[in-house]
C-alpha cells in the first residue's frame, strides 16, 4: 500500500512540476534524442505517415557558418519535443564545382512538401551561388523519394520568367528605371512601382530571396518569397508537380519590404507572419489574413504582445504550422547569432487566433496540449 501511495505521490509532483514531462523553452539549447544540439535553422516542418519532419540550414561555428558548409538537416519526431537526426539530406557541393549549391554558396530557409500525385518530395530554398552575395536572388529545388532523403538538387531558377503578375500594372509593361541599379534590401529610393522593378525582371525572373511553401486543401501549392529588392511580397502557384512555377502569381504588400513570411491555414481563412528587413537584427513582426491564397491581404499589426514584443521575442519567424489532428498552430522562429551561426536558438512558441487576428503568446515553459 505504501509503495502505491509512494508511486501515486511521485506521479501526481511530476504532473504538478513537469520537470520529467517534454516540454518547449524558447530560446534554450535544444538537443536532439542522442543529446547532440540540433541544428535546423531557418526551418520548416512536413508532417508524413504520423511523423514530423524537421528541415532546417546545418550551420558551422563562427562567421562562417553564415555561408553554406555542409548542408540541409533533417531530423524525425512522432511528438514535435523529442528529434531523431536523420543527417544531411541535401549536401552542398565540393569547392570549385561550380555547381549552384557549391560550398560557400547562401542556401537558406529549405522547406519540404509532398506531392500527393507524383508521391515525391519536393524541396525548395532560398539561393545564392558563391561569391555573388545576395545579387542572384535565386530559388533552388531538388527531390527525393523519402521524406529523409537523399535529396537530387535539380535546378536553381528566378521565379516566372516572361510572366507578368496577375495584378499587374500598365505601367509595368513600360520601361524600367531600376535597370544596372543596385539596392541594400532594406530601402529603395521610390516606390518600386516607379522604378518598374517587375519590368526589369520580367525576362530573367523575378527576384526570390527569404520564402515559405505551402500547401492548400485541394493539393495547389505556393511559392511565397520576398521579391522586387525586398520590397514587395509575391505568391507564386507551383505546376502539379512542384518542381517549378505555373506562370500565375501575384504582388501584395507593395513598397512595404516584408520578408521571412510563414502562412498556415486555420477555420477556413490564410494567415500570414512576416517580418521587416533589418539584417540579422530582429524587429517587430508583422502578420495579415485573407478569405483567399489571392487575397485581398488586411494588415493585422504585431501579433506578439509585452516585453520583447517590439523584436518578436528576439527572433524571426520562419514557419507557422497546425499540429496534426487539431486546430493547434505553433510558430517556428529563428534567434540568429551571426558572430557564431551554429548558437542561433529556436523559439517556439503558441498561435491563438482572435477573431480578426491571431497572437504569439511568449512562455518560458510551455506544452501544446495546453
Amino acid at each position: 500500500m505504501y509503495k502505491n501511495r509512494f508511486t501515486a505521490l511521485i506521479a501526481a509532483l511530476l504532473l504538478l512540476g513537469g520537470c520529467s514531462c517534454p516540454e518547449y523553452r524558447p530560446g534554450a539549447v535544444w538537443t536532439d534524442t542522442d543529446g547532440a544540439v540540433i541544428n535546423a535553422h531557418g526551418g520548416g516542418i512536413l508532417y508524413d505517415g504520423g511523423r514530423y519532419y524537421w528541415f532546417g540550414e546545418h550551420k558551422v561555428e563562427g562567421t562562417a557558418g553564415n555561408l553554406a558548409q555542409v548542408g540541409v538537416h533533417c531530423y524525425s519526431s512522432t511528438n514535435l519535443y523529442d528529434w531523431q537526426d536523420e543527417g544531411i539530406v541535401l549536401p552542398v557541393e565540393p569547392e570549385g564545382s561550380g555547381s549552384p549549391i557549391e560550398k560557400g554558396c547562401i542556401l537558406e530557409r529549405p522547406k519540404v512538401i509532398r506531392n500527393a500525385r507524383t508521391g515525391q518530395y519536393v524541396m525548395w530554398f532560398h539561393l545564392e551561388p558563391k561569391g555573388a552575395g545576395y545579387t542572384g536572388a535565386m530559388s533552388g529545388v531538388a527531390v527525393s523519394d523519402r521524406p529523409t532523403g537523399p535529396y537530387r538538387f535539380l535546378k536553381a531558377v528566378r521565379p516566372n520568367a516572361g510572366h507578368y503578375p496577375v495584378n499587374a500594372l500598365p505601367l509595368h509593361a513600360g520601361p524600367s528605371r531600376a535597370e544596372g541599379m543596385r539596392f541594400d534590401g532594406g530601402s529603395l529610393p521610390e516606390h518600386p512601382d516607379s522604378l518598374n522593378i517587375v519590368g526589369r525582371d520580367l525576362a530573367g525572373g523575378q527576384m526570390a530571396r527569404d520564402m515559405t511553401l505551402f500547401v492548400d486543401d485541394d493539393g495547389r501549392a505556393y511559392h511565397i518569397y520576398s521579391s522586387e529588392e525586398n520590397s514587395t511580397l509575391h505568391i507564386a502557384e507551383l505546376t502539379d508537380d512542384y518542381l517549378s512555377h505555373s506562370g500565375r502569381y501575384a504582388r501584395f504588400f507593395v513598397g512595404r519590404f516584408m520578408e521571412a513570411p510563414a502562412i498556415v491555414k486555420h477555420d477556413g481563412r490564410y494567415w500570414m507572419m512576416m517580418s521587416g528587413c533589418t539584417g540579422w537584427a530582429p524587429n517587430a513582426a508583422r502578420s495579415a489574413v485573407a478569405d483567399s491564397i489571392w487575397g485581398p491581404w488586411t494588415e493585422c499589426g504585431n501579433p506578439c504582445s509585452g516585453p520583447l514584443a517590439e523584436t518578436t521575442y528576439d527572433s524571426q519567424s520562419t514557419f507557422l504550422f497546425t499540429v496534426a489532428g487539431t486546430d493547434r498552430c505553433i510558430y517556428m522562429g529563428d534567434r540568429w547569432n551571426p558572430e557564431n551561426a551554429a548558437d542561433g536558438r529556436y523559439v517556439w512558441l503558441p498561435v491563438r487566433f482572435d477573431g480578426e487576428r491571431f497572437r504569439v503568446e511568449w512562455h518560458d515553459r510551455w506544452r501544446w496540449e495546453e
